[in-house]
């Protein structure tokens, strides 16, 4: 990889994805790789700007990265995830997702809820779960390993913050974690 020239984090509901992208400006070659999976190649081409289109996650989530020339020789790249900037896309992921890190029996987990869906994925799988009404909001309900796990979705009272989700994991409240 000696044309490396941008790598991005991106987090997604299936886990957290390394995009890099490799630009020969000399050769017009252009390397993509997802996780270290090399998902687009192509040598020789002429034209050194463009973009290139691929899919990213279990979700098929569309990724493009820009190639746009700044001055003379020098190249700017952005990532865009479902056609927004990285960063608007993550501003807006959190808005949409809450994602909480536990370690249970010596491993470490990722729990994602997508608050428009109310799925929840745990290390890159849809977890099965059992939505139920409660006085106070509602619990969805799915078990990591043998632990019972929920999480509560209760209103703020507030308007502008709407429901407060909380994950609980054998009967203890799990942190957020902010992405």
């Amino acid at each position: 990889m000696t044309d490396l020239v941008a790598v991005w984090d991106v987090a997604l509901s299936d886990g957290v994805h390394k995009i890099e992208f490799e630009h020969g400006t000399t050769s017009g070659k252009r390397v993509v790789y997802v996780d270290g999976k090399e998902e687009i190649r192509k040598e020789w081409m002429f034209k050194l700007v463009g973009k290139e289109t691929f899919c990213v996650g279990a979700a098929k989530t569309k990724a493009t990265i820009n190639i746009d020339a700044v001055s003379g020789f020098a190249y700017e790249y952005t990532l865009e995830i479902n056609g927004k900037s990285l960063k608007k896309y993550m501003e807006n992921r959190s808005k949409t997702t809450n994602t909480w890190v536990l370690h249970l029996d010596g491993e470490d987990f990722r729990v994602v809820l997508e608050k428009d869906t109310m799925d929840v994925w745990c290390n890159g799988k849809k977890m099965e779960t059992a939505g139920e009404f409660v006085d106070d909001g509602t619990e969805t309900h799915f078990s990591v390993g043998n632990h019972d796990c929920y999480i509560k979705a209760v209103s703020s009272g507030k308007r502008k913050e709407g429901i407060i989700h909380t994950l609980i994991v054998d009967n203890r409240e799990i942190p957020e974690l902010l992405e």
